[in-house]
Order: C-alpha cells, then structure tokens, then sequence
C-alpha cells in the first residue's frame, strides 16, 4: 500500500487543486494503493473547505468508474465530519443534475443524460447513506421553495432557470428521502 503523502491538502486549496487531488485519490482506490482511513483523511480534508468539498464532489459524482456508486466506510465517514457543507452541495448537486438531465433529454443528448443520471443518483445514494439530521431540513426547504416560489433556495433555482418539468423532476427525486432519512 502506498502512503498518501503525494496527497497533502492544501490549507487553501484552490477549486483546481482539489480537481486533482481527488482524480489521484480515485486512481489510487482504483489501484487498491490506499488503506481506509488514508482515504478517509483525504476526503476529510479536501471537505474542510468550500473549494475543496466542491472540487471533491464534482470529480466524484461525475467519474465513470463504477466504484464510485458504493461509497466506501471511510467515504461516508469523512463525508460526516462536515455536515453543514456535504449536505447543502448533494441536495445542489441531486438537484442540478435531474434538472439537467431532463435537459439532455430534451437535446436528445443520450450520453449526457446518463451522466447526468448518475451523478444524480449518487448523490440521492450519499444523502440516504449519510443520514445526517441538516439533510431533512434542507431538503424540505428546497421542496417548499419549489412550491411557493420564495425561500432560502430561490436565488439558486432562478440563478439556473429551471422551468416547470425540470422542478417537477426536481420534486420527484427528493421527495421520496423526506420519508426514508431519520427525522432525528
């Protein structure tokens, strides 16, 4: 197993660094070159920041490789140990993503769709997994913004646009957690 010295996290990571840390941090799981709690540390500290955890997620939910869609132990602990951040970027990128991939659906963009798909299950997957007591709230907030059309997250949905059906989809794919995730 190699050491994750090569993956020291920046105090002030740029969005770009924390691209490439997480695309060797995925190399290296794939490779089997880490221990769990070596995984866990990285992810732990890229999540410390705004740019590092979104920098994480974008190369996570959006890499093709399979293993991305079981997240391991050390994935769903690191991930826990930022609740405030992880929960209100997987609820965007849940959102986002359906919203997009009604989108490429409409462009006849199969490829695209499917990509976008998938970055949307994954995260409805880590919203399920991570269980946090913050992920029902918001997730509530987010539905009730797309009802009355004012809220906390009414900057977010017209700063994308998204119409009728792309928030329909929106509804469809979060609703179904406010049952599933623990009301703690």
């Amino acid at each position: 197993m190699e050491n994750l010295s090569s993956l020291s996290v920046p105090e002030n990571i740029t969005f770009e660094q924390a691209l490439e840390i997480t695309q060797t941090l995925l190399n290296k799981i794939e490779e089997k070159g880490l221990f769990e709690a070596e995984t866990e540390n990285v992810i732990a500290q890229l999540i410390n920041t705004n740019n590092g955890a979104r920098g994480f997620f974008v190369i996570y939910l959006t890499d093709p490789r399979t293993f991305c869609n079981q997240p391991t132990n050390g994935v769903i602990k690191a991930l826990s140990k930022s609740p405030e951040m992880v929960s209100e970027l997987l609820i965007k990128n849940a959102a986002m993503s359906t919203a997009m991939a009604v989108y490429h659906r409409r462009q006849n963009n199969t490829e695209m769709e499917n990509s976008s798909q998938r970055v949307s299950q994954r995260s409805v997957n880590l919203i399920q997994q991570l269980n946090l007591p913050i992920l029902r709230s918001l997730i509530q907030q987010l539905l009730d913004n797309i009802q009355t059309g004012e809220g906390t997250y009414q900057a977010f949905l017209e700063r994308w646009g998204y119409d009728a059906e792309q928030k329909m989809a929106i509804i469809k794919v979060l609703n179904p957690l406010l049952s599933t995730l623990n009301s703690l």
